[in-house]
């Protein structure tokens, strides 16, 4: 069933199945995290995509990774090295934070793309503004 995104592009051509497709996303913050702290806020990225209308197809290769920053002096070889960290009872923001800033960056992209033509001379459409507005703001993902 087409989602909300595709019905809005309804009548754009393209010879690119609706289900096919990848994302990378790339969570950078300055907050003090650890590694399985980082791995914890890329799995929230995820969510954005879903919240969006992505459902990581069989054919999608999604990637989501995360980096901090903070403690940059960590990794000098000078024997003990100290870090700082957010409390795990604390990282709830980050995790909304990520959610917002990633479904963001995917309207800022969907937005900003244009009608091109790649390989084998396969053209893919930018998708029509004014209709992917409406869409947005119809599923309350775009201010009034």
């Amino acid at each position: 069933m087409p989602r909300p995104v595709q019905r809005s592009a309804s009548g754009v051509a393209t010879a690119i199945p609706p289900d096919v497709g990848s994302i990378i996303i790339v969570v950078a913050t300055d907050a003090p995290l650890l590694p399985h702290q980082l791995k914890r806020l890329a799995r929230r990225a995820g969510l954005a995509v879903g919240r969006l209308g992505g459902v990581a197809s069989n054919s999608s290769g999604d990637i989501f990774i995360a980096f901090s920053t903070a403690n940059a002096r960590a990794s000098r070889d000078s024997g003990l090295a100290q870090v700082s960290m957010v409390s795990n009872d604390q990282i709830t923001p980050l995790f909304e934070a990520t959610v917002q800033a990633t479904e963001e960056a995917i309207v800022n992209a969907m937005l900003a793309a244009r009608t091109m033509t790649g390989a084998d001379d396969l053209t893919v459409y930018a998708l029509p503004h004014d209709r992917l507005r409406a869409v947005l703001r119809k599923y309350g993902r775009l201010g009034p």
